[in-house]
């Protein structure tokens, strides 16, 4: 697909410097929810922090791991292997952080999947507030079942993975 190792073409499509999130590429599941987390300058500060930490994955039970030497904190072009599970049923999920965001009032980041993920897309975490100082998540996703591999036919009940991950993404931040 991308020349860059990303299974997809469509870099950046979920726009987390965004608000609305602009039309997506046709071919993808298309999700976006956003949540109130806090209020206030601390709730801002500590969401603002967690996310670019990549809190909301390891808050959610997944480990992340720099895979290109770098730190645990989000940068764009920067590598990461997500592992979810336990024992013998550990999912390893090759990823990039496709775009980043950090304004005064908005912060986060993309990741899109790199060949040998389950699925094929990209995810975004964004925190932001608001003029009367409510702190919000936004979750944007476009999923499809990867392009090549083992995984295809797992597809539906990867779907069914994202959900429950999705519950506890909304849950991580305080």
């Amino acid at each position: 697909m991308d020349d860059d190792g990303l299974s997809y073409s469509a870099r950046g499509a979920t726009a987390p410097a965004s608000r609305p999130w602009p039309a997506s590429p046709p071919g993808f599941r298309r999700f976006e929810r956003t949540v109130t987390i806090g209020r206030g300058e601390d709730a801002w500060a500590a969401a603002g922090q967690a996310v670019l930490q990549w809190e909301v994955k390891r808050r959610s039970g997944f480990a992340v791991t720099p895979a290109d030497g770098g730190g645990i904190g989000v940068r764009e072009g920067g590598r990461y292997t997500i592992t979810a599970g336990r024992g013998p049923f550990v999912v390893r999920e090759p990823v990039e952080v496709v775009a980043v965001v950090d304004t005064r009032d908005r912060r986060g980041f993309a990741s899109g999947t790199r060949w040998g993920h389950p699925v094929s897309g990209e995810e975004a975490f964004v925190v932001h507030r608001d003029a009367d100082g409510r702190v919000l998540l936004t979750l944007r996703s476009l999923t499809r079942a990867a392009p090549a591999g083992r995984w295809r036919l797992l597809f539906p009940v990867l779907l069914l993975a994202q959900l429950g991950a999705r519950t506890r993404y909304v849950r991580a931040l305080p």
